[in-house]
């Protein structure tokens, strides 16, 4: 666990599942299944408004992955799923702008 977001690791994963996730009380969640290279995590991430689960499958993410865990809904995310806000003020995802290696850092 870190002190700091500061100190927080970021990492390249790939999206190998992604769902829907109506249950969560924060719209637009979706459950992502995460491969960073050495392990799988989850991650629930607010992507819904600008993005569609089925097409988040085969893409690379950013995540910090040593934040620590939570527990939405009966679903645990292991991963903090980085976006920026978008002109309508709503989470849109950050990716890699060319194909990389899974689980390189952020520097």
């Amino acid at each position: 666990m870190t002190e700091t977001l500061f100190d927080a690791t970021i990492r390249v994963a790939e999206v190998t599942d992604a769902e829907p996730f109506p249950e969560a009380e924060k719209p637009e969640l979706i459950k992502l299944r995460l491969d960073v290279g050495d392990e799988s995590l989850r991650s629930a991430a607010q992507l819904g408004y600008h993005h569609d689960a089925s097409e988040l499958v085969g893409e690379q993410v950013l995540c910090a992955t040593d934040l620590g865990s939570v527990r939405i809904a009966g679903f645990e995310s292991e991963a903090l799923t980085v976006g920026v806000p978008g002109e309508d003020g709503t989470p849109v995802l950050v990716t890699p702008e060319e194909t990389v290696p899974l689980g390189g850092t952020l520097y």
